[in-house]
């Protein structure tokens, strides 16, 4: 089993470019699987990454949700500057754009464990360490994926991390989307993952100040190895 991950961060991408970057890596991994169970002798390690980016603005649509959910019309989004890709995600629609950490972990499980559901809450956990290092309190909504601000109660709970996966022979690829400093006005064109009667929200909004990124990254970095036991 190979636990080393390596992590490379993109910086600001173009969506469609960074699909086709992990779909490349993606693939890769999976066919050194492929290749190590029609082979008899030692398997090859598979490689594991964590990458970080940010995209200009754009709308991302997953297996299961609706085009119902995107509230512009193709003028309407040249107008908005952003743009719009069905994916091969799980889950709904959501928006991507600057002041935002999208992570992209491309991970054999089979390295680690091999449960969905506990990748899924293995990367809330990190997000919610980060979050308990701003002072900020955080948590799970129930029957609902991300992390949440005062999930406990259905009027105030909003939103600060939205998750969407895709996971093939135990290879992960798509991630999350934490909302540092995102404009949050580019939620108003959407039903946020399908969910109409929730906020969206993010740090500087919740803190009241800009937040430095590149610090928030780190720290996530950080968390993530952490909590999934990820070596260097």
């Amino acid at each position: 089993m190979n636990k080393k991950v390596d992590f490379v961060d993109w910086g600001l991408i173009d969506y469609k470019e960074a699909w086709d970057r992990q779909e490349a890596i993606f693939e890769q991994v999976c066919a050194v699987k492929m290749e190590n169970r029609k082979s008899e002798g030692e398997p090859k390690p598979t490689e594991n990454r964590l990458i970080f980016c940010e995209h200009p603005h754009v709308y991302t649509l997953g297996k299961s949700g609706s085009e119902d959910h995107l509230l512009l019309n193709e003028e309407s989004l040249k107008q908005k500057g952003a743009t719009y890709y069905k994916i091969n995600r799980g889950g709904d629609i959501t928006y991507h754009g600057p002041g935002q950490i999208v992570g992209y972990p491309i991970i054999d499980l089979e390295n680690f464990f091999t449960d969905i559901h506990k990748y899924l809450r293995c990367l809330e956990e990190a997000v919610i360490l980060t979050l308990e290092e701003y002072g900020i309190a955080s948590g799970r909504l129930d029957g609902f994926t991300g992390v949440w601000l005062d999930p406990e109660d259905p009027v105030k709970a909003r939103k600060i991390c939205a998750m969407g996966v895709k996971c093939s022979r135990w290879v992960t690829m798509h991630g999350f989307a934490f909302n540092v400093n995102a404009n949050l006005d580019y939620f108003n064109n959407i039903v946020p993952c399908g969910i109409s009667d929730k906020a969206v929200t993010s740090m500087d909004k919740e803190l009241g100040r800009v937040v430095d990124e590149d610090e928030v990254k780190q720290k996530l970095r950080e968390n993530i190895f952490n909590v999934f036991g990820f070596d260097e």
